[in-house]
């Protein structure tokens, strides 16, 4: 019919602008913090220190700066970092090492004080920027519920507290978000923060299931604000629970640290618009069952109209 003519019109525009684009890198309006905790050993301080290289490795691949907080004052130069963030900028938060639980609270270990769930919550309450928490630290699931929230993404190494043993996922993590091809799922030449956590989640499973060892560690990812985290598997599925909330994992889907040279073309302010286009589109189409056809493909062409505008402005 005409309108689904009009619509397929819009997508062939769409294409046709982005092919046109001027081949620049936008600036991009990003923070990275990476905290290095206490290592215990010399083993496991390497590993930290691998982890912390290839975070470091991407950011300067992704023209991103990326401070680095260790150290006797951790805790007390986290806390003025935060206090002190650009409101403009997004921040991704990694926090890379041990953790504990002692029954009643999860903590990170720093080599000077600890730093506990109410302390990093509190500090980042006052944020109105959109913040990612990559929190790789056994134990780290104890921090989930309390860092949750509307503008928030939070990845956890571990399903709860309970989980005190050392933790794998970050190393592959790590690997993982500088543009690993292999965790590449949709082969767009970028890995986002899904695919990462996805990649992580699936290659500790591998490493358990090959050693024959129980796994003491299972990954979360919470985005939607419900303050519950979603296993990787949950999220491969093909068929993924009923929620009352979105299901987690959308906008992790769309957030990324090494962009692909398409994608370097856009500045954030077209990424974010283009991003909400798309999280409305996809809404459109779950709820197209119950909708008139007629009102279907009228708002499914202005939401195309608007993605055209996006990519029509140049960088």
């Amino acid at each position: 019919m005409m309108k689904d003519r009009i619509a397929l019109k819009s997508w062939a525009t769409l294409c046709l602008i982005m092919a046109c684009m001027q081949l620049h890198a936008a600036p991009r309006a990003l923070e990275v913090v990476i905290v290095v905790g206490a290592s215990g050993t010399e083993e496991y301080g390497k590993k930290f220190q691998t982890q912390v290289t290839a975070w470091t490795n991407a950011c300067t691949k992704a023209s991103v700066p990326a401070k680095i907080i260790r150290g006797e004052k951790t805790t007390e130069d986290l806390a003025q970092t935060l206090a002190t963030a650009d409101a403009t900028h997004s921040l991704w938060l990694v926090l890379i090492g041990h953790g504990t639980f002692d029954g009643r609270d999860a903590k990170f270990n720093a080599e000077g004080p600890d730093l506990d769930v109410k302390q990093l919550a509190g500090w980042l309450k006052p944020l109105k920027q959109e913040i990612a928490v990559i929190h790789t630290a056994s134990s780290s699931g104890g921090f989930l519920k309390a860092l949750s929230g509307k503008g928030r993404i939070v990845i956890t190494s571990t399903k709860s507290p309970d989980e005190v043993f050392y933790a794998r996922f970050g190393e592959h993590f790590a690997e993982a978000i500088g543009g690993l091809p292999e965790a590449d799922l949709d082969q767009d030449k970028q890995v986002s923060l899904l695919e990462a956590f996805r990649h992580a989640s699936k290659t500790v499973a591998l490493f358990y299931e090959n050693e024959g060892r129980l796994a003491t560690e299972h990954a979360l990812l919470e985005d939607n604000g419900d303050g519950i985290g979603t296993r990787s598997e949950v999220l491969a599925s093909d068929t993924p629970p009923a929620t009352a909330t979105a299901l987690d994992g959308e906008r992790a889907a769309q957030l990324v640290l090494v962009l692909s040279p398409e994608e370097q073309q856009l500045t954030d302010t077209q990424r974010t618009t283009r991003d909400a286009l798309e999280r409305e589109l996809k809404t459109l189409k779950e709820q197209r069952a119950k909708m008139k056809e007629d009102d279907y493909y009228t708002q499914l062409e202005a939401i195309l109209l608007k993605l055209g505008a996006v990519y029509e402005t140049k960088s």
